[in-house]
């Protein structure tokens, strides 16, 4: 029969066995590190050798770190934002685009649609600009035109005021060698002006020429806006009687007429004295004249006595500039006798150092202008030692040189006479 061994003494053999083996804190940390990244990389450890390789403390690497990170942040937000700006953009500009014509009236929406350029000749019949009441007649054996203006009804309101100040310009097509402008009404949407101008034409020109009548808005101190115009194609006329009609005005062409600019001066005469001082102000919007798109402009003020060329003096030079300011001062010693003779030429000039110098725009005033300059003349005369300021549109140069040509002398008085 077998005894099994005791128990006490096989504990006692593990213990001892146990106890004979060294145990130390660097066994015991080893151990377990070696437990722990047994089933881990060695990115951890590449890191740090690859921090250790770079010559600058840890701090300073972090920071660097840290600021990179902001500047990809700073760089991603600011594009997204910009997305989002762009996204509302387009987003606004469908909806801008997307009329809803549900529930409005057939007259209303045709004024919704807007027309390409080419689809418009002259302007839209649904903004009411008013009428003009006008009349043409025809002497073959004169070869001249004789035209008309009778009255105007409607006009539109272009003053603050619920009014306007309204005139007529006309002149023909394609040659338009002279304009022609009626007086200056205050105040009124139903002026009534009874004028006739008369054009040199023959039958051969007339059929190919175009009669041009448009209303303006006087301003004094601004640009002169258009009401609105007629365009009559001469061809079409029957000349056997007198045509007269009236006729809706319609919005003026943009493509015609190139704008050459407009010059503010003063004028001033004392009689007493026998003074006429001439104050050139200013010019805006003139005609780019160098390759660069800007001028450099200088003003020419001439007086014309008798159809001939008397005195003249000019402005400095305003370099690289299409609104210049002068402020400049030129007085003349003129008569009475020959205030009623005399014309005033101012022209917009562009200085060439090289080249010659080449004309912008000009415009006369006088006893034998029209429309604006001579209301500006006869608001001169009749307001003596007083400085009386306008704006003038420009006009070309062979227009107004054509013009002084001609001889029709109006005396004005100083008073007594409206304009």
């Amino acid at each position: 029969m077998s005894t099994k061994p005791p128990l006490a003494h096989s504990q006692a053999d593990i213990k001892s066995t146990v106890a004979s083996i060294p145990v130390t804190n660097s066994t015991v940390t080893a151990t377990t590190n070696s437990t722990v990244h047994a089933g881990t990389t060695a990115g951890p450890g590449f890191i740090d050798s690859l921090l250790n390789k770079i010559p600058l403390p840890r701090w300073a690497i972090y920071a660097i770190l840290a600021l990179i990170l902001l500047v990809v942040l700073i760089c991603v937000l600011c594009i997204c934002v910009k997305c989002c700006c762009r996204r509302k953009k387009k987003r606004k500009k469908r909806l801008d685009q997307q009329v809803n014509l549900k529930g409005l009236n057939g007259s209303t929406t045709a004024a919704l649609v807007q027309p390409d350029v080419n689809d418009v000749e002259y302007g839209s019949a649904n903004d009411p600009r008013g009428r003009l009441l006008y009349s043409l007649e025809y002497s073959a054996p004169k070869s001249e035109l004789t035209v008309g203006v009778k009255q105007a009804a409607a006009l539109k309101a272009m003053d603050l005021g619920g009014t306007s100040d309204p005139y007529v310009k006309m002149y023909l097509l394609p040659n338009k060698s002279k304009t022609y402008e009626t007086k200056v009404f205050r105040k009124t949407l139903q002026p009534v002006f009874n004028e006739h101008f008369k054009f040199q034409i023959s039958q051969s020109e007339l059929s190919e020429s175009t009669l041009v009548m448009q209303v303006y808005d006087f301003n004094r101190f601004s640009k002169h806006d258009v009401i609105g115009e007629l365009r009559l194609t001469l061809s079409s006329v029957d000349w056997n009687h007198v045509i007269e009609e009236w006729r809706d005005l319609t919005e003026a062409s943009k493509f015609e007429q190139e704008n050459l600019g407009d010059i503010c001066f003063s004028l001033r005469y004392v009689p007493t004295a026998n003074k006429l001082t001439v104050v050139i102000l200013e010019g805006k919007n003139l005609k780019q004249m160098d390759p660069g798109g800007s001028s450099d402009p200088y003003v020419k003020v001439q007086l014309v006595l008798d159809r001939k060329k008397w005195k003249k003096k000019k402005t400095s030079v305003k370099k690289r500039t299409l609104n210049p300011y002068f402020n400049e001062s030129f007085t003349f010693e003129v008569s009475f006798d020959q205030i009623q003779r005399v014309q005033l030429v101012i022209s917009v000039w562009d200085h060439d150092k090289v080249s010659r110098n080449d004309a912008i725009g000009k415009i006369f005033l006088g006893c034998d202008a029209t429309g604006n300059q001579l209301r500006h003349w006869a608001d001169m005369l009749s307001n003596p030692r007083r400085p009386m300021a306008q704006w003038h549109t420009l006009l070309p140069a062979e227009q107004v040189d054509g013009t002084l040509a001609l001889k029709h002398t109006i005396n004005i008085p100083f008073t007594g006479k409206t304009f």
